[in-house]
C-alpha cells in the first residue's frame, strides 16, 4: 500500500477565518464572555499531513519554535482523540504553517480541528461531527466552527452553531506587527460586556461592530494604524481580539488595488471569503 491511499500521507487545509462583527452580551459565573458572532472562512490555509507511526506515540515532524511538542495544538488533538477513544494507534504530523500566529485568524485552532476530523478518519474512530466539536472546545473556543466547517452565526462562548450563507467577498487582510493577547483584552476593565444582542436580520442589514475595538486600538497602536490605512478602501473591522485588520471587496480588481497599494508597508494577505470549509471540501470529494 502506497503511504497516500486512504488518505495518508496527503496534505489537508487548516483555512483561516474571519469574524465579521463580534458582540460580547454578557459574562458568565466563571468568567467566560458571551459572545455573538458570525464566522467566515478564507482561502488561506496551513496545511497539514498525517504519517502512519508504527510505535503508537504522537510527535511532530518538525515542531514550531517556541512551542513545545506536547503543547502543540495538532499534538494535543491527537492525543485528546486518543485518550477518548483508547486507540493505540500513532502519527507523526507534519505541519505547513502558512498563517501568522497571534493573529485573530484562528490559525492554532483550525490546526487543531483539521487534525480531529482527519485523524478520526484515517484512524476510523467514527466519531460525530457534534461529538468532535465538544471535544475541540476542550482544546479553544474557535475549534469548534472550524470542525463544522461552515460560515455561521455563533452564541454562547461561541459553541452554539447555527449555519448561515453571507457574501463570498474578496477580503484584504493586514496583519500588524504586534501579537494581541486575547486573555488580556477580554480581562480589561474598560471592555464592553453589555451589548445588546442582535438578530441575524440585524447583521445582514449592516451591524458589524467588533466590541474589542476600542481596547485593542487603545493597547496596540500598530492595530489603529492598520485600522486607519485600510479604511481608506473599504470599511475596515477587526477580526476576533485581532491583531488582523480586513476589509471586503466586490471585485478581485478594487481587493488587487489594495493590496498593491498597502503591501509596501505591511504585511497583506489577498483572499476569497468562502461559506464552506476546504477541508469539508476536500473530504466530500475524496468520498
Amino acid at each position: 500500500m502506497t503511504q497516500t491511499q486512504n488518505g495518508w500521507g496527503e496534505k489537508y487545509p487548516a483555512p483561516a477565518k474571519l469574524n465579521l462583527m463580534l458582540r460580547i452580551v454578557g459574562q458568565r459565573s466563571d468568567g467566560y464572555h458571551l459572545l455573538q458572532t458570525v464566522f467566515q472562512f478564507v482561502d488561506l490555509c496551513d496545511w497539514i499531513s498525517f504519517h502512519p507511526a508504527a510505535d503508537g506515540r504522537v510527535s511532530l515532524q518538525k515542531p514550531l519554535a517556541g512551542v513545545a511538542e506536547a503543547d502543540d495544538l495538532t499534538v494535543r488533538a491527537a492525543n485528546l482523540l486518543k485518550a477518548e477513544t483508547g486507540c493505540e494507534l500513532g502519527v507523526s504530523i507534519a505541519v505547513e504553517k502558512n498563517l501568522p500566529m497571534g493573529g485573530g485568524l484562528g490559525g492554532g485552532s483550525s490546526d487543531a480541528a483539521t487534525t480531529l476530523v482527519v485523524l478520526n478518519k484515517l484512524w476510523q474512530l467514527k466519531l460525530s461531527t457534534e461529538k468532535l466539536m465538544t471535544l475541540g472546545l476542550s482544546l479553544g473556543a474557535d475549534v469548534p466552527i472550524f470542525v463544522y466547517g461552515h460560515s455561521a452565526w455563533a452564541e454562547g462562548v461561541g459553541e452554539k452553531i447555527e449555519k448561515i450563507t453571507v457574501p463570498e467577498q474578496w477580503v484584504v487582510i493586514i496583519k500588524p506587527d504586534c501579537h494581541v493577547n486575547t486573555g488580556e483584552i477580554f480581562s480589561t476593565k474598560e471592555l464592553t460586556r453589555n451589548s445588546k444582542s442582535i438578530r441575524i436580520a440585524d447583521f445582514v442589514a449592516g451591524q458589524h461592530q467588533n466590541d474589542c475595538i476600542e481596547v485593542v486600538c487603545q493597547r496596540y497602536p500598530s492595530v489603529q494604524s492598520a485600522l486607519a490605512d485600510l479604511a481608506d478602501f473599504s470599511e475596515a473591522r477587526l477580526t476576533g481580539t485581532g491583531a488582523c485588520v480586513f476589509a471586503q471587496f466586490d471585485s478581485q480588481e478594487l481587493a488587487d488595488r489594495a493590496y498593491q497599494s498597502l503591501k509596501s508597508k505591511w504585511q497583506v494577505y489577498l483572499a476569497k471569503g468562502i461559506n464552506e470549509s476546504p477541508l469539508l471540501t476536500k473530504l466530500r470529494m475524496d468520498g
